[in-house]
């Protein structure tokens, strides 16, 4: 029987109630609604909780649980999967949630979702990148010219790599995409057509192209001149509506 009382200490989030606690000792937010919707959906945010939480907080006023854990400094390395793996068995097991989650990934929180979608494909409901990065060899590598040398050292440390290895490594989001399109799991994703940090033509572009190929559904939503930042959208219904359509006609 699913656990109904949430761990760790309590407080406000947009009208809503916030549980902060750990899991083996690694930071962890849950937030739950009001009234769940029946099978007890949730979106997933990788990063930078409550950063442009536009499109959460929709959600989880409809009745979405809105969850996240601590992966910074992984850049979807296998530790961030390691952790992924326990924080998903932890909320489907002990307290009920979905067993398909929405996955949302913001600017680096790319790596940790597309990595976690390509090895759980069945668990994955549907994809929302935000500007998000598909390849580490366009940021923070160079492959775009402005290599964000602390941040590409950090990366290199996480997956155990040398720089030449890490520009053959194959394992990028933008390399995985099959398993993802063998599942059907619809994808959509927001960006500015002007981005410099994640650029458009290493990043979505490429996923775009070869998930249209694979057959899989993805939808982009450009914004004209847009850079990275801000992130979302003034208003957040088109992503709002794409999700909970998506859970509407999940599979399995």
């Amino acid at each position: 029987m699913p656990q109904s009382t949430f761990p760790g200490s309590t407080s406000a989030w947009n009208g809503l109630a916030r549980h902060d606690f750990t899991l083996d000792a690694w930071k962890a937010i849950l937030v739950k609604p009001r009234q769940a919707l029946p099978g007890n959906p949730w979106i997933w945010r990788a990063q930078f909780f409550d950063r442009w939480p536009a499109v959460d907080i929709v959600l989880v006023r409809e009745g979405f649980h809105l969850a996240w854990i601590n992966v910074s400094g992984l850049f979807g390395a296998p530790e961030a999967g390691r952790r992924f793996d326990a924080f998903y068995g932890f909320l489907t097991e002990t307290f009920g949630l979905a067993q398909q989650v929405v996955l949302e990934g913001f600017s680096r929180g790319g790596l940790d979702v597309y990595r976690w979608a390509a090895r759980w494909p069945e668990r994955v409901c549907c994809i929302y990148g935000d500007a998000p990065v598909c390849d580490f060899k366009s940021w923070p590598g160079a492959k775009n010219g402005s290599v964000h040398p602390a941040d590409w050292a950090e990366c290199l440390k996480a997956y155990g790599l040398t720089e030449a290895e890490a520009n053959r490594y194959p394992g990028n989001p933008i390399d995985n995409l099959a398993p993802l399109a063998a599942h059907g799991i619809p994808i959509i994703h927001v960006c500015g057509d002007a981005d410099l940090s994640v650029p458009l033509d290493e990043n979505t572009a490429i996923v775009q192209d070869r998930y249209t190929k694979l057959g899989g559904r993805i939808e982009v939503i450009l914004k004209p001149g847009g850079g990275h930042h801000p992130h979302s959208l003034e208003d957040p219904r088109p992503v709002v509506d794409f999700i909970l359509s998506a859970w509407s006609n999940r599979k399995g």
